[in-house]
């Protein structure tokens, strides 16, 4: 199993070779993702921070994401996951920035969502947003998944974006 330093690694290094920053946001991830990118020795270089958004409670008072932000957007989709990352990127003034948001087991979400469904997206120079079904409802093997999927995702937006 790769250790978080490797994980992160190529993200880490393209962010520090630039000067850039990033934040996150993520729900269903835990902070695992967060944990990741602070892995790397040097992290403080190009993470600004980050958090657990778990509760609609939790977006509105840290993210000051309202309920009538949300009009016409529901909940861990690609949508919201742009949304959440723009206003992350805004807030912490970051180059980048990756949000994650969706369901990681054993059950589904109150969205109808089934176990294993993320939606990750990452904001920057350029945006790209994606959905992932794992197909299992295994709740730490989906949040490492989607700790993987959105540090990949990061990493192709790195490589693209300059």
């Amino acid at each position: 199993m790769e250790t978080l330093a490797e994980i992160a690694q190529p993200a880490a290094s393209l962010l520090k070779s630039r000067g850039e920053t990033v934040a996150t946001v993520e729900s269903s991830g835990g902070g695992l993702i967060s944990a990741v990118l602070l892995a790397v020795p040097g992290a403080s270089a190009y993470f600004l921070g980050g958090g657990a958004i778990y509760t609609a409670q939790a977006r509105e008072r840290l993210l000051g994401v309202t309920a009538e932000a949300l009009a016409g957007i529901r909940p861990s989709t690609e949508p919201y996951a742009l949304l959440l990352a723009r206003t992350v990127r805004e807030r912490l003034d970051t180059t980048w920035a990756l949000a994650e948001t969706g369901a990681s087991g054993p059950t589904g979400n109150a969205y109808g969502d089934a176990p294993g469904h993320s939606c990750i997206a990452v904001t920057g120079p350029l945006e790209r947003a994606i959905t992932l079904e794992t197909g299992t409802a295994d709740r730490e093997a989906n949040m490492w998944a989607f700790a993987k999927a959105a540090l990949g995702l990061l990493t192709e937006c790195l490589e693209q974006g300059r």
